[in-house]
């Protein structure tokens, strides 16, 4: 289902032939028809498209939080938070703050 010459998924917009919207590659149909097509990812390459981080990068997410101390909690008061700060929307937008409170545990975020 992909292309012999640069890996693009085929398009099936033809009746005669499977064609790469990339390179024009052209299969016949008939090299095709009732093949078994099987795919296999391991939990790394999802999470990493999906942009989620393992239990040890989280943990070292979390040791690389700061204090900030004049942030307040929003849910009991407490003044000083720990915050991280990452990029996640497009570049040309601000940085969102993760806060966490060290006296309730609740977390937030804050787009900056």
């Amino acid at each position: 289902m992909f292309c012999d010459l640069c890996g693009t998924m085929l398009s099936f917009d033809k009746t005669k032939y499977a064609r790469c919207p990339l390179c024009k590659f052209k299969r016949s149909y008939k090299d095709i028809a009732e093949k078994e097509i099987t795919y296999s990812a391991i939990s790394e390459d999802i999470k990493r498209e999906l942009g989620i981080v393992s239990m040890d990068e989280f943990q070292q997410e979390q040791q690389k939080k700061q204090m900030f101390p004049n942030a307040k909690c929003n849910k009991c008061g407490q003044v000083g938070l720990y915050y991280i700060q990452r990029q996640i929307r497009s570049a040309d937008e601000g940085q969102t703050l993760f806060y966490d409170c060290p006296k309730c545990g609740h977390s937030f975020n804050e787009n900056s």
